[in-house]
C-alpha cells in the first residue's frame, strides 16, 4: 500500500469514527435518568409510609383539638376544666407533626407527578386539606364531656394502632400521646366523679 493509500484509509477511518461519535454529542439528545437501585426504592417506600403515618396521626390530633374548641365554645363554664387538656392536645398535635419527612423519588430526573413533599407541620396550609365539616358539641355539658372522652379514646386507639408500623422514635411519641389520651378520657368522665 502506498503512503497516499494509507492516508486515505486513515482519513476515512477517522471520518467514520467522528461521524459515529457526533450523534452522541448532539445537544438535542437528553441524558437518560439512571434507574434507581433496590435500596433507593425501598428507602422511598419507607419514607412515603412514614409521611402517610404522620399525616394520619396529626389529623387525628387536629380533629380532637377541634372537638375541644367546639366544647369550649358551647360551654364556656367548662373552660377551667378543659383548657389544660386542650393545651396538652395542642402540644401533642405540634409534636406529632414536627420532623415531617420529605419524600423525593429515587430517580435522577424527578417528574412532577412523582415528586411528593410530605412535610407535615401544624401550620400546614388549609388549601392542602379538604374543608372540615364544622364540629358541634352537645347542648348538655355532661354530654359534651362524654363526647370529648369518646373522642380522646378514639384518638388514643388510632395512635396505639399506628405503633406497629411507626419507626422507633415516632412510636415512642405515639405511645406517650396515646397514654395521655387515655388519661384525658379518664379525667373527663371518671375523674370528675372522684
Amino acid at each position: 500500500m502506498t503512503t497516499t493509500g494509507r492516508r486515505a484509509l486513515l482519513t476515512a477511518g477517522i471520518s467514520a469514527a467522528a461521524a459515529a461519535a457526533l450523534p452522541g454529542c448532539s445537544a438535542s439528545e437528553e441524558p437518560r435518568p439512571r434507574k434507581p437501585g433496590a435500596a433507593e426504592v425501598e428507602a422511598e417506600r419507607v419514607a412515603r409510609a412514614e409521611a402517610a403515618l404522620r399525616l394520619r396521626s396529626v389529623t387525628a390530633s387536629r380533629t380532637l383539638l377541634e372537638r375541644y374548641d367546639a366544647a369550649l365554645a358551647a360551654h364556656p363554664a367548662l373552660a377551667p376544666r378543659l383548657t389544660p387538656l386542650r393545651r396538652s392536645v395542642a402540644a401533642h398535635t405540634k409534636a406529632l407533626g414536627e420532623g415531617g419527612t420529605t419524600v423525593r423519588p429515587a430517580t435522577a430526573a424527578p417528574s412532577p407527578s412523582v415528586t411528593a413533599t410530605a412535610s407535615i407541620g401544624v401550620s400546614a396550609s388549609a388549601s392542602a386539606r379538604p374543608a372540615p365539616s364544622p364540629v358541634h358539641a352537645a347542648a348538655d355539658p355532661r354530654a359534651a364531656l362524654e363526647e370529648l372522652a369518646a373522642a380522646e379514646r378514639s384518638a388514643s386507639d388510632a395512635h396505639t394502632a399506628a405503633l406497629v408500623t411507626a419507626p422507633p422514635e415516632y412510636a415512642r411519641l405515639l405511645a406517650s400521646v396515646a397514654a395521655a389520651g387515655a388519661a384525658h378520657a379518664y379525667l373527663l368522665t371518671e375523674g370528675a366523679r372522684a
